[in-house]
């Protein structure tokens, strides 16, 4: 059955509840949360990322969140909370949605990188 974007963003939006920068930060500063940046690398080079966010392209999301790739990630685990940014929030509501079907169970969207750095966020280049 055909779908279209819009309806897997509301659905994506509908699983993942979406935060403010000020509720990312304070949440950012427990070592059991992890902040994620699925931009392309292109787009982490040009303007660097939230301090501490580790960075994995959306195209790669799932071979890096799933424990049992070779190409798996060390920070996802389904035991932390998973805070998500891109550069304007969809991508990041796919991205958390995707990780819920993946078995993640806390998982928050906090919108755009420009969310971010407005909201106060320290950002890191490289």
């Amino acid at each position: 059955m055909p779908t279209t974007v819009n309806e897997m963003l509301a659905a994506a939006h509908a699983a993942v509840p979406r935060i403010s920068a000020a509720e990312a930060r304070t949440l950012a500063a427990n070592p059991q949360t992890v902040l994620l940046d699925v931009r392309d690398a292109a787009e982490v080079k040009a303007s660097g990322k939230a301090k501490g966010a580790v960075a994995v392209s959306r195209g790669l999301l799932e071979f890096r969140a799933d424990p049992e790739s070779p190409l798996h990630e060390a920070a996802f685990d389904r035991a932390k909370t998973i805070i998500i940014y891109c550069a304007s929030g969809g991508r990041a509501a796919l991205a958390g949605k995707t990780l819920k079907d993946m078995g993640y169970t806390d998982v928050r969207n906090l919108g755009g990188f420009k969310d971010w750095v407005e909201g106060g966020g320290e950002v890191e280049i490289g």
